[in-house]
């Protein structure tokens, strides 16, 4: 239970701090109708699992191992990371009535989700030199509750934040979800850059 714990506590602290996941989550919560948010996280709750469950054990360490395979996940994660920016940054502020029409895709939201957790470089990087480090430290049984633990802590952030966002969504004005589109478009073309600027730095 100790372990199943800092697993807990550990994911809560990796997850919680302002990132591409969250920004997506708490857009998404905005902009749709509860259900829609809520399959949303769960989406990415799955992919953010994947991703902790593969760094956990290792495979992330294929980054560092194969650089061309990391060339190929910093160009084409930058690119579709930067897509996502400039479509926020375009995107009309969403109508809050609950009896508007809501155009949405799950197939997109889903492309989104996995690029914004498998295609993201640092994400990869950060997983295996922070939760490796925990593997590497752990006994085998104790290592399986700690990463129990970390994929608790995903379901239960993801969750309660679209619970939290979509319950507060009908305070917040057509002015200011514009405005948010607006801030979450310009942080995430900044981050594009940066990967872009990696890679081009890597090619050089």
């Amino acid at each position: 239970m100790t372990h199943y714990l800092q697993g807990l506590l550990f994911g809560i602290a990796y997850i919680a701090p302002i990132g591409l996941q969250n920004l997506f989550v708490i857009n998404t919560a905005l902009a749709q109708p509860r259900r829609h948010a809520l399959r949303v996280a769960a989406i990415v709750t799955f992919f953010d699992i994947s991703l902790a469950l593969a760094t956990f054990y290792g495979v992330g360490k294929l980054l560092t191992w194969l650089p061309w395979l990391k060339l190929v996940v910093l160009g084409v994660g930058s690119l579709i990371v930067l897509y996502i920016g400039i479509s926020l940054m375009r995107a009309q502020a969403p109508q809050l009535q609950k009896s508007a029409p809501t155009q949405f895709s799950y197939w997109r939201a889903t492309m989104a989700a996995f690029a914004i957790a498998w295609l993201n470089p640092q994400a990869l990087l950060d997983g295996t030199l922070l939760l490796g480090a925990f593997r590497a430290s752990l006994a085998p049984l104790a290592a399986n509750f700690f990463i129990v633990g970390v994929m608790t802590a995903s379901v239960v952030w993801f969750t309660g934040l679209t619970l939290l966002i979509s319950w507060l969504r009908d305070r917040f004005t057509t002015k200011f979800l514009l405005l948010l589109n607006r801030i979450c478009g310009v942080i995430i073309i900044l981050y594009a850059v940066k990967l872009i600027s990696e890679f081009f730095q890597l090619i050089w």
